[in-house]
Order: structure tokens, then C-alpha cells, then sequence
């Protein structure tokens, strides 16, 4: 199963479907976050399932949808073009060996003209991926916030009602609960291409993306101080 959460994506969102809806792939839903535009109509003209999650926010639209996905393995990724299906295999390679496979956007040589990846961006990512890898004691991370990656239905289970954050932060709870819960992962480069449209969060300027990163930061601390990895 293929994951896009999606706030008026109308732009993208059918080449997104198209360019993941492969012979390995089972199924694309598409969440619709209230949109406002003919997101839902353009995904589900493409051959996505579309479902609604009314409460607004990127964590709640990847919850309702890792939560309706039926596949053994999860993909979550963006419909905004940043992402590319083909990178689908690279995750696939490496499903049978672990619970989860995480997608760096931190590799120079895999970071497309006009991506929304400029050196304050990619560093502070970085930043970020390796104080969560320190503070829980974790396997390399270069990059706190990439959407793409693949999770085990198995695994998804063990930590789906976990979750807590609905906002922007989402990602980073979600390997910061792998790490709690003994998930085992790897984390891999991936294509990471200009966008398609607006930019919710970081690409609207330095000062967003900073209050962003501040809350992820708030966030690991708060995980760090008030949980502990459960016993193996």
C-alpha cells in the first residue's frame, strides 16, 4: 500500500498515483485533509482510494491512512511530485530484512535543481536525525523529516495507537516509537525533486522552517524524558 496524506494537491496529485501505482503496489490512497480543491476527483480519476480525514493536519492525515492501508508492507510518500515511485524498489530491497526503511533526502548527489533542500535545510535535518539517533541510542539518521519510507504491516501495528502528534512533527514521533518499540530499521538515500505547488511548512521561509524544527527538537526531549525503550 501507497500512503499520500494531501491538502489541495490537485496540481500533482494524478501524476503522483500513476507514478506509484506499479505492478508491486496493491493500492494508492490518497487522504484528503479538507481540500479545497479537486484533489480528491483528480486522485480518485487516476486509480487511487480516496478517504477523508477531517481533523486538519499532516499527522492525522498519515494516521487515517496508514490505518486503512491493507498491504503487508506501507509506503508513505508525498503527492507533490517530490518523491519518486521508482525509489519504491529501493525500500522493497531491504522489507524482508528489517521492520522499517526510512528515506534520507541529505545525499547531494540524489537532491534535484529546485528542491527545497538548501544548506541550512539539509544540515539542520541532519542535526535532528542524529540527536534522536543519540538520545535513544538508535541506528544512523541523517534526516529527521522524509516522508518516504516503508513500514511492516506487523510492525505498523505495534505502534499505530502510539501515536499522539497531529501536526507537522509526526514524522520524527514516528521513529522516535520504532526506536521505543525495538523496531528494527535502515535508513537509505532517495531521489528528492522540485515541488509541485505550495509548500505547507518549510518551503513558505527560513523562519517557519526554524519554529518547525524548535517543536521537532521540544519533541524528542519530551519523548526522551518520559519514556524508555520497552524490554526485548
Amino acid at each position: 500500500s501507497v500512503v499520500f496524506p494531501a491538502y489541495n494537491e490537485e496540481a500533482n496529485v494524478a501524476n503522483a498515483v500513476k507514478d506509484f501505482k506499479r505492478e508491486y503496489v496493491d493500492e494508492v490512497i490518497v487522504v484528503d485533509n479538507n481540500c479545497t480543491d479537486r484533489t480528491a476527483a483528480a486522485a480518485e480519476k487516476a486509480g487511487a482510494k480516496v478517504v477523508k480525514e477531517t481533523r486538519q493536519g499532516y499527522g492525522f492525515a498519515v494516521r487515517r491512512g496508514l490505518s486503512e492501508a491493507n498491504g503487508g508492507y506501507v509506503v508513505l510518500s508525498e503527492p507533490d511530485g517530490t518523491f519518486s515511485g521508482s525509489d519504491v524498489l529501493k525500500l522493497l530491497a531491504y522489507a524482508e530484512d528489517v521492520d522499517m526503511v526510512l528515506g534520507s533526502r541529505t545525499n547531494r548527489s540524489l537532491i534535484w535543481q529546485g528542491a527545497n533542500m538548501g544548506f541550512l535545510l539539509k544540515w539542520a535535518n541532519w542535526a535532528v536525525g542524529k540527536m534522536m539517533e543519540v538520545l535513544f541510542n538508535g541506528t544512523c539518521l541523517s534526516d529527521a523529516g522524509c516522508t518516504m519510507r516503508l513500514i511492516k504491516k506487523e510492525a505498523l501495528s505495534r505502534i499505530l495507537n502510539e501515536f499522539t502528534v497531529g501536526k507537522e512533527m509526526f514524522l520524527p514521533e514516528m521513529t522516535i516509537l520504532a526506536m521505543l518499540n525495538n523496531l528494527t530499521y535502515v535508513e537509505l538515500p532517495v531521489n528528492y525533486r522540485s515541488r509541485v505547488g505550495e509548500s505547507k511548512s518549510t518551503g513558505k521561509g527560513l523562519w517557519i522552517a526554524a519554529w518547525v524544527g524548535f517543536k521537532m527538537c521540544a519533541l524528542i526531549i519530551r519523548y526522551r524524558l518520559t519514556r524508555r525503550r520497552k524490554p526485548v
